[in-house]
């Protein structure tokens, strides 16, 4: 048995570093969302108001549904909360 080592999760399970880069984004803005609701303690009702979705959006958010999500729809509800994303492109290693 070869064992092998991943710098994270998504580059083991994914197909592609394109997928796999993909989904790291992804996963850092759901995050995000959920860190910054937790923290201004908004409700599931409140943040889909703000967010520009329903409440059962957010509950998927919540709950981590990543294959839900988009790029453009996470950028889309970071932005609509307030949040400033950035995008910050280097070399691969």
């Amino acid at each position: 048995m070869i064992s092998q080592r991943f710098a994270s999760v998504w580059d083991a399970i994914e197909d592609t570093p394109e997928e796999a880069e993909n989904m790291k984004l992804r996963c850092t803005l759901m995050t995000a969302l959920k860190d910054h609701m937790a923290q201004t303690k908004m409700s599931q009702a409140q943040a889909a108001s703000l967010f520009g979705v329903t409440q059962p959006r957010i509950s998927d958010l919540v709950r981590g549904k990543i294959n839900l999500f988009s790029l453009d729809a996470l950028v889309n509800m970071a932005t609509a909360a307030g949040l400033e994303v950035k995008l910050q492109i280097v070399e691969a290693a």
